[in-house]
């Protein structure tokens, strides 16, 4: 560790400092050049959206059928692309190059709508990314298990229940969290990004080609027009899964929660929102090519008995090997999502500990190391961000542990949240700051 100590204020002091224009080495607003592209923006929304909520969409198919579950899934991309350019609008405040920048949802919200709608706002996003966080330790513990049931069924010839304990995988992954959480901003996820979006092909690629194997093997296309029948459910048993099949759905698809932290990567020119807007249509269009072929062909292989996870929930056995680099795939990805979805969370807390202390050197100071392998840069160590994303980790790794049912409240919450984080706030920002008169036929 070396003697040079950098402080938070010593930062901000340079952050705020007059670039008009920006500069060589800084943005307009004084904050150190941002590099994202849209390949970049791209990989972080692929990481977002194609999570391990695409392995449930065969089973929201069944429950609505050939003719809803489609036409649902591209209801629901049409509305997540166009509410996504609304709110990529609204990055900066006035001026679309110019204007003040807008860092997280909370502060476009403020800028733009105000009041209580932002405490509101807050709330919601931030309970949701919580919930998103203890989803994910969950996903990846039972993608974890399956690996190891998997392959005791095999060995076994499922002769075996194979009952595994997925706690262990739970503090597996919660170590890793802890490691990757270290990493200070979004601006350095890049990396992990790509890599968790190679991950969500992988084995959502896997998945697909089982499904169509299946069904050539079987030579038919199963399933009905309107999903699972009232007889095989009860009347009340289909109104709350096709409710829960629209819940999937949404969730699968939702990710502007964090597009305004996304969008802050990005370097201009062109303006940011220009380049938002192509990688908000590139994702948004890829994702829904292979949920599209995920959810029809898994409904077409395995008709109304299609399981609420496709590689987890042993739609399919064989290969087990192939299911198992599909499993191993889901870990991968879920690490990278989980930083990615946390990394709000960690910046709204540092900041506000960082504007009520502003004289703590244990929230403030920075300590560069350097003692690291050749190539590799000094890591700047702050204490009160090993600490307080330490705990947090452990937090979203413990109650899971304690209360593994909260993997279908999660849901909930991203489902719950889907209305005014990807809808409402999207909308009702872009027509204050375009002065968009009210009930006029733009605005309507």
């Amino acid at each position: 560790m070396s003697g040079e100590i950098i402080s938070n204020e010593q930062r901000f002091d340079v952050s705020m400092s007059p670039a008009p224009g920006g500069s060589k080495c800084f943005d307009d607003d004084g904050r150190r050049k941002r590099t994202g592209t849209v390949w970049t923006a791209s990989a972080h929304i692929i990481t977002a959206v194609i999570g391990s909520g695409i392995l449930s969409l065969a089973w929201a198919t069944a429950q609505l059928g050939w003719i809803a579950g489609p036409t649902v899934m591209l209801l629901f991309s049409f509305l997540t692309c166009y509410t996504s350019c609304l709110l990529a609008s609204c990055y900066r405040s006035g001026d679309p190059v110019a204007g003040k920048r807008n860092y997280t949802y909370m502060e476009a919200v403020e800028a733009n709508l105000g009041g209580c709608k932002v405490k509101i706002c807050g709330a919601i996003q931030y309970m949701n990314l919580f919930g998103v966080a203890i989803g994910y330790t969950i996903a990846a513990s039972i993608s974890m298990a399956a690996v190891k049931r998997s392959n005791c069924f095999h060995d076994s010839h499922a002769k075996n229940p194979c009952k595994i304990s997925s706690t262990p995988y739970m503090l597996a992954f919660g170590g890793m969290g802890v490691l990757f959480s270290q990493i200070p901003d979004f601006n350095q996820t890049s990396w992990l990004s790509v890599v968790a979006a190679a991950m969500s092909f992988t084995y959502s690629s896997i998945g697909l080609a089982l499904g169509i194997f299946k069904v050539a093997e079987t030579g038919q296309f199963r399933g009905s027009l309107t999903g699972i029948s009232i007889g095989v459910v009860s009347e009340t048993q289909k109104i709350w899964r096709t409710l829960q099949a629209l819940g999937e759905i949404a969730f699968a698809y939702s990710y502007s929660l964090i597009l305004i932290e996304i969008q802050n990567t990005i370097k201009s020119p062109p303006s940011e929102s220009q380049t938002m807007k192509k990688a908000t249509l590139l994702s948004v269009s890829v994702t829904t090519v292979f949920y599209m072929l995920f959810g029809c062909f898994g409904y077409a292989a395995f008709g109304d008995l299609a399981p609420k996870n496709l590689l987890t929930g042993f739609g399919f056995y064989n290969p087990f090997w192939l299911v198992d680099i599909a499993n191993i795939a889901i870990v991968v990805h879920l690490v990278g999502a989980y930083q990615v979805t946390c990394q709000p969370i960690f910046a709204f807390v540092e900041k506000h500990a960082a504007r009520i202390f502003p004289g703590s050197n244990f929230i403030n100071k920075e300590y560069d190391i350097t003692a690291l392998p050749a190539g590799f840069k000094p890591y700047k160590l702050n204490l009160f961000r090993l600490v307080w994303r330490t705990v947090f980790v452990v937090i979203t790794t413990v109650i899971p542990m304690v209360m593994p049912f909260l993997d279908n409240v999660s849901g909930i919450l991203g489902a719950f949240g889907f209305w005014p984080l990807a809808a409402y706030f999207p909308v009702e920002m872009y027509i204050v700051q375009k002065k968009i008169p009210k009930w006029s036929s733009k605005c309507i």
